[in-house]
């Protein structure tokens, strides 16, 4: 069913969780597994911090899958928020995801009001199929 999935993560607790999730789901459908971290700036510590958390999470997924990772710019244009999801949609629709996987930090109240949620313009935007991992 899912021949291409991927995830977005952003280092969180939660993202780790998304990362298994979606690793059990691509071995179970002898899928690509593609990881993706979309960086707000372009300054060069910024990235080289993004490809190394691209390499943690490959490299904790361990042998037996394809897997394949992605940094994604994030254009200041749209705002830091709007830019990853941007970036995020993208890529997702670029690659041909079947299925995304994200973590989401199940914000309430004014909180999710003022902050926005990537995950929830994901819902909005992304013409895949897309799992939503919440906090445990």
């Amino acid at each position: 069913m899912f021949m291409k999935v991927m995830v977005a993560i952003d280092g969180s607790e939660t993202s780790l969780e998304a990362l298994k999730e979606a690793k059990n789901i691509a071995a179970s459908y002898h899928a690509t597994l593609r990881i993706v971290y979309a960086v707000g700036n372009s300054d060069d510590a910024d990235q080289q911090a993004g490809l190394k958390l691209l390499e943690h999470a490959k490299s904790a997924v361990g042998d037996g899958l394809e897997v394949e990772t992605r940094l994604l710019q994030a254009e200041a244009e749209y705002g830091l928020l709007n830019g990853v999801t941007e970036a995020i949609t993208s890529a997702a629709k670029e690659w041909g995801a079947g299925l995304l996987v994200v973590g989401t930090a199940n914000r309430r109240g004014l909180e999710r009001l003022v902050i926005g949620s990537v995950a929830e313009q994901l819902v909005a935007k992304v013409d895949a199929s897309i799992l939503l991992v919440r906090p445990r």
